[in-house]
């Protein structure tokens, strides 16, 4: 759940900050060819931008660029209205960041790989709560299984469990429908679409639809 604002500080009069991601004139290269120039836009509360295009656009470069995992050629991001450098420490601790990859290590199982994931973020979440989010995306027989005999399916439900126990505000994902089935898919649309009613901020390069309410929806094209 989101932290709402210490009782000391509404007694004082101010407003509790309005959560909000923006993006001011962004650019990029790879290489020596443009790939987005003078791209803005805003997200906030309870939003998901969807951010689509076709291979080479530069999707994965822009989700890179706001989670401040690689500089833009110009312009800047802002979290809560101050600006954000890449590499942020501000922006980091509120931002659950995941690749068109499973970051997984073969060798754990999906049990320990998930208690990693969380630990890397600093969250403390119990073991109760570590079996309960693999049963919650049906990895149930699977939690003392090695990464490396998993589906890609089954590794992508690992991330899925890793996000239903994030409290970060701004989630950042890349392509998560990615070797889904359609049960997965679903499980996908549940856990975000909770994310969003909690008022927590997400943003997704996806080739498919995410099930969500249109009424929450953003759209940015990349040509």
């Amino acid at each position: 759940m989101l932290a709402l604002p210490r009782p000391s500080a509404r007694r004082a009069g101010r407003k509790p900050a309005i959560l909000m991601l923006e993006a001011q004139t962004l650019a990029a290269r790879r290489g020596f060819t443009s790939l987005f120039t003078g791209l803005a836009f805003r997200v906030g509360p309870g939003e998901a931008l969807i951010v689509t295009g076709a291979n080479g656009t530069g999707k994965t470069t822009l989700l890179r660029v706001l989670a401040g995992l690689c500089a833009p050629t110009a312009g800047q991001i802002l979290w809560n209205g101050t600006p954000a450098a890449p590499f942020d420490r501000a922006l980091r601790a509120v931002l659950a960041f995941v690749g068109h990859l499973p970051a997984l290590k073969d060798e754990l199982t999906a049990e320990e790989n998930l208690a990693s994931l969380v630990a890397l973020e600093g969250d403390a979440v119990d073991h109760s709560a570590i079996v309960d989010a693999l049963d919650n995306v049906a990895l149930t027989r699977q939690r003392a299984l090695p990464a490396r005999v998993l589906s890609q399916g089954q590794r992508r439900r690992i991330g899925l469990a890793r996000l239903s126990l994030s409290a970060r505000p701004l989630w950042i994902l890349d392509e998560p429908l990615t070797a889904l089935d359609d049960a997965g898919a679903t499980l996908l649309t549940r856990i975000v679409g909770g994310h969003l009613v909690k008022g927590g901020l997400l943003v997704a390069a996806t080739h498919a639809p995410l099930g969500l309410p249109e009424t929450q929806l953003r759209a940015l094209a990349l040509a």
